[in-house]
């Protein structure tokens, strides 16, 4: 009996930063703003660890366009709020310049619980990021996948890189993100599992003695989500660009399509050791796409433009079939326009060329990302 393929449907979490539109420093999210959201998004918004974020999640979306209006509903919606507020969403993974030592987390149980659970670690959790869900229907193919799709983690950190600056200094990575969130346990790239019932048997070792209450607790870079019959990366800064953040998730989901393709062809990607993986995903957060990855076939360093075109070559077919070839395509454009870290640096260096003082350079990045949250809108 032919297998039923699966609906590689796409789900996109956000999280942003509030600012206020006049310092430009994080602020602190009003409740009301939070209750106007509900009361217009219901259950696709809510609040964040801190009180200066707020987190979108877009409905199940059969395909990249209707990702595309659910999330411009989304980014429009919570831009349109917090600007009776006197507020400006950014989606940026780190403030430019705010110190997190400044901020407070939200008097929620969840947010509690990890509060007194990871102690210093989660008081610096000042970053956002983004998560992608493709529908992958069964638990089995869920497994197999996330150990496949692990290799392609790297590339989609490099384009997403988002996070060059922390506390008003340049880190000289690209995502400086990583290196916060990598402090919490738990994280990092999944480990292999060669079955389903293998990995819920290790989890469910935390899970006995309490450690966890479930699977959700885990954060690695790629996940089988602990609330919905997909596969969760969860490897990207959040963009600043609504259409950078759809074509990253285009890729991700025809990436998953390409993987259960050789599947059926009885062929695999095959498994890299973590160790490699890992050192590309090191290239990946402190250059983000200007010193290229590692081809391990080929045991080469290939520029980012290159391996774009390699990705795109191979997930064509499956683009096409899924409706978002046209976005994926648009990577090209992303590699040729730099990250976002390159693009905030640009800016900051601008801003200082002509004269700017240091702390209102770093506020000419903040401007910078409003308008480029609004861009796509």
């Amino acid at each position: 009996m032919p297998q039923t393929e699966p609906p590689f449907s796409l789900g996109i979490e956000e999280e942003y930063l509030l600012v206020d539109q006049g310092t430009l420093d994080l602020a602190v999210a009003p409740p009301d703003l939070m209750d106007q959201c509900s009361a217009e998004l219901e259950e696709q918004v809510s609040p964040e660890f801190l009180q200066c974020q707020i987190e979108i999640g877009t409905r199940v979306c059969a395909d990249i366009s209707a990702a595309r209006d659910d999330l411009k509903r989304l980014r429009s919606t919570v831009s349109r709020i917090a600007h009776r507020h006197g507020l400006a969403p950014i989606a940026v993974s780190c403030h430019p310049f705010a110190d997190w030592k400044d901020q407070h987390h939200t008097d929620k149980d969840r947010y509690n619980s990890l509060a007194r659970d990871l102690g210093g670690v989660v008081q610096r959790m000042l970053i956002c990021g983004m998560h992608v869900h493709v529908g992958l229907g069964t638990d089995d193919l869920r497994n197999d996948l996330m150990g496949q799709l692990s290799y392609f983690l790297p590339h989609l950190l490099a384009l997403s890189a988002s996070s060059p600056f922390w506390q008003g200094q340049d880190t000289r990575l690209a995502s400086y993100r990583l290196t916060v969130f990598d402090n919490l346990p738990r994280t990092g790239l999944p480990p292999l599992f060669p079955s389903f019932a293998d990995y819920e048997r290790t989890v469910d070792v935390l899970i006995d003695l309490g450690i966890i209450e479930d699977s959700s607790k885990i954060w690695w870079d790629l996940r089988p989500s602990a609330r919905f019959p997909t596969l969760e990366t969860r490897i990207c800064d959040v963009s600043p660009r609504l259409e950078d953040a759809l074509t990253l998730a285009a890729m991700i989901q025809s990436l998953a399509r390409m993987l259960y393709r050789l599947r059926g062809l009885n062929q695999r990607w095959r498994l890299y050791d973590r160790f490699l993986i890992e050192e590309n995903r090191w290239r990946a957060q402190r250059y983000g796409t200007r010193r290229g990855l590692i081809d391990f076939g080929k045991r080469e360093i290939l520029p980012m433009a290159v391996l774009v075109e390699d990705i795109i070559e191979l997930v064509a077919e499956d683009a096409e079939t899924l409706g978002c070839l046209a976005e994926v395509e648009a990577v090209r454009g992303m590699v040729a326009r730099g990250t976002s870290a390159e693009r905030q640096r640009a800016v900051l260096k601008a801003s200082e060329t002509a004269g700017k003082p240091r702390d209102e350079a770093m506020r000419d990045v903040v401007r910078h990302l409003i308008e480029e949250f609004h861009a796509d809108l």
